[in-house]
């Protein structure tokens, strides 16, 4: 089975940086897309960071040059680090991950597996 299991939420202050990481079983970083997706209590997911299994990146508009999403392909972890954080940001984030190994975008929602989600909040 693949599981895939986030960490790294909280609270914290505008302005202020967080780092999400998501420890992946049952598949492999290295041979796959990966993705993070939030989620705001009652509104729809939506896409934030996409990296493609060859480490090529893309963002939403809202979060580029604030959000940066990573990998370590030898302990099989994706990371996004969030600077800048603003009161927008808050939600609850989810890593997700492809067999395909290149990405279709931040816009596509039909990833294989997904975590439970972490929450980030932003005070300000």
């Amino acid at each position: 089975q693949v599981t895939l299991t986030e960490s790294g939420g909280g609270s914290v202050k505008a302005g202020t940086s967080l780092r999400l990481s998501c420890e992946a079983s049952g598949i492999r970083f290295s041979d796959s897309c990966a993705a993070w997706y939030r989620q705001v209590h009652g509104s729809e997911r939506e896409g934030v960071a996409a990296i493609d299994a060859d480490g090529r990146t893309t963002y939403a508009a809202s979060v580029q040059g604030r959000f940066t999403i990573s990998k370590d392909d030898a302990r099989n972890t994706l990371y996004l680090h969030m600077n800048l954080l603003k009161s927008e940001d808050t939600a609850t984030y989810y890593c997700a991950a492809d067999r395909a190994p290149w990405c279709r975008g931040v816009y596509y929602y039909g990833m294989d597996y997904w975590g439970m989600g972490t929450l980030v909040t932003i005070s300000s």
